[in-house]
């Protein structure tokens, strides 16, 4: 089935009555397959938004096959129950940068899952505050853009710096960020640029150990489930909506660099999982929370 007849929608809106009928139903009656559907109402418990969400893939005849088109088509639809509807188009790659401080091994997996067809996305570049991994990017092709920040760079040198990678973000027409162990604290205008287009991995220890060598305070203090979290960057600090968290048991038996290994391994599935759910259009803001279509 070609690709370029192949659309995601994505919708919310407030929960109600016929809102999935409407929307097949004017698929149908514009002569498209719907190939999956999905949708969840956010209605139980005391911090439920009362939206409604839905993914539909579906394939479009010929002639409705562009995102102006299909966009018309949705305008009643879209006005009638008030939705924030986004239509995607699946044969359009999303153009990715990958940021990345001096730990690589995110960093490489990605690499290693695009080069080998795991990850159906374009990498337009590789940025980094150090110049350690110029070499890692050459062997794959990619451009390298080594922007420094010293050691005690002040606020305006680390905007600046932040500009510099804005400015590439837009001259690549870059889709999504990935913040792959980059290891620098954002500024709340860098976030407000990136908002819903920047996802980032860390660590499942937060807040319990904060700081250099996490695993090594883990193993001080015994910790049993070592994990990685992945979530779309806000200006609150590791804090934005969560994507995808996974975990591995570990025992007394591991050393502190074992309980690296592992927790470097979980980091980099977790990451690699958010990453090919953004760019398939399963994951969906909701409040600060997200709805993940799996």
């Amino acid at each position: 089935m070609p690709r370029q007849d192949q659309f995601v929608l994505t919708l919310s809106c407030r929960d109600t009555k016929g809102i999935v009928h409407a929307v097949s139903g004017l698929l149908y009656q514009a002569g498209c397959n719907i190939i999956d559907s999905q949708q969840f109402g956010d209605l139980a418990g005391e911090d439920a938004t009362g939206l409604f969400f839905m993914r539909v893939h579906f394939e479009a005849p010929p002639h409705l096959a562009d995102v102006a088109t299909l966009d018309r088509l949705l305008q009643y639809v879209r006005g009638q129950f008030q939705m924030d509807a986004r239509l995607h188009a699946l044969g359009q790659r999303s153009r990715v940068l990958l940021m990345v401080s001096k730990q690589g091994h995110c960093l490489n997996d990605l690499m290693f899952r695009w080069k080998s067809g795991q990850l159906d996305v374009d990498i337009t570049a590789i940025v980094s505050n150090h110049p350690d991994f110029a070499e890692l990017a050459a062997s794959y092709g990619v451009p390298f853009h080594h922007l420094p920040l010293p050691p005690g760079s002040d606020a305006a040198a680390k905007r600046a710096q932040e500009q510099q990678i804005e400015a590439l973000i837009d001259k690549e027409r870059v889709d999504l960020v990935v913040l792959a162990r980059y290891m620098q604290i954002l500024s709340p205008e860098f976030c407000g640029v990136l908002a819903g287009r920047a996802i980032n991995i860390h660590h499942s220890f937060l807040p319990s150990f904060k700081g250099a060598k996490p695993y090594f305070q883990a193993h001080a203090r015994g910790v049993k489930l070592i994990g990685a979290t992945a979530h779309y960057v806000t200006a609150d600090l590791d804090e934005g909506p969560i994507i995808e968290q996974d975990v591995e048991r570990v025992d007394h038996s591991l050393s502190a660099e074992d309980l690296t290994a592992v927790g470097r391994d979980v980091e980099c599935v977790v990451l690699a999982r958010a990453v090919r759910w953004h760019i398939e259009h399963r994951v969906m803001p909701n409040g600060h929370k997200t709805v993940v279509f799996r």
